[in-house]
């Protein structure tokens, strides 16, 4: 049976780099966790006892694989970085139990969450919604995917930027308040999760500005096998550009 006619061409759908394979991870949705490293928490001037987590979206099209160009967004002269732990699920389900929801994860990955902050504030400040901080394009660099199925899931390990050489942002994932089996199960209270969608875990302290001229390296370690990893660069074109 053929596929039935559209008015307007299908869009292209995103596609995500696994490491060491030909073979690509289709996008579904992005989730993203807030406030979820004590130490991040206490920077942005929150509390941060163990709160119910809350989460917001950016689009499947805002993912930026390791490789290719990010021009610095527009309305905006103070957008910061933010380094996390990704996740890309395999299957979903609502209301998953936590004890469950490792079974869905397919793999890990390192990304940027890029946020024009300057924006992201005036929204708070009218009680809007974060889209135009967050879920601009490009705003979510990302590494290739590793399979879980060679990494296991790891419970621990270190996430960290370096900018111009400078270690700027430096965590582990033993810091997260809620931790990846627990997020997958509170976010599946909120939404159906399935097959495709992203999960950016949250980053630890040490958040800033991208400025022109800077280098930026994203690192994810668990013990002696790299989870990610990428190069960030931004030039004052302005642009910037993340290389393997």
């Amino acid at each position: 049976m053929s596929d039935p006619a559209t008015v307007i061409p299908l869009p292209q759908p995103v596609l995500l780099p696994v490491e060491s394979s030909a073979e690509r991870f289709p996008v579904r949705r992005v989730y993203c966790v807030g406030r979820n490293y004590a130490d991040h928490a206490i920077e942005m001037g929150h509390d941060p006892t163990r709160e119910p987590p809350f989460f917001f979206q950016k689009n499947a099209d805002n993912l930026l694989p390791v490789g290719n160009a990010f021009p610095y967004p527009s309305l905006s002269s103070d957008v910061h970085y933010e380094v996390e732990c990704v996740l890309a699920l395999k299957s979903g389900g609502a209301n998953i139990e936590a004890a469950d929801a490792l079974d869905c994860v397919y793999g890990y990955a390192v990304g940027i969450d890029f946020t024009r902050r300057d924006l992201q504030g005036e929204a708070k400040k009218l009680g809007r919604p974060w889209e135009v901080g967050k879920a601009f394009e490009h705003s979510a660099p990302i590494s290739p995917i590793v399979p879980a199925n060679r990494l296991g899931h790891p419970a621990e390990g270190r996430i960290w930027l370096e900018q111009n050489g400078k270690r700027v942002q430096d965590g582990d994932l033993n810091q997260m308040i809620w931790k990846v089996p627990e997020i997958i199960a509170e976010l599946s209270k909120l939404f159906t999760l399935a097959a495709g969608d992203i999960i950016m875990t949250g980053t630890p302290a040490g958040v800033g500005a991208v400025a022109q001229g800077r280098s930026h390296q994203l690192r994810h370690r668990r013990r002696r096998h790299p989870i990610g990893r990428g190069r960030l660069r931004r030039e004052p074109c302005p642009s910037t550009r993340l290389a393997d």
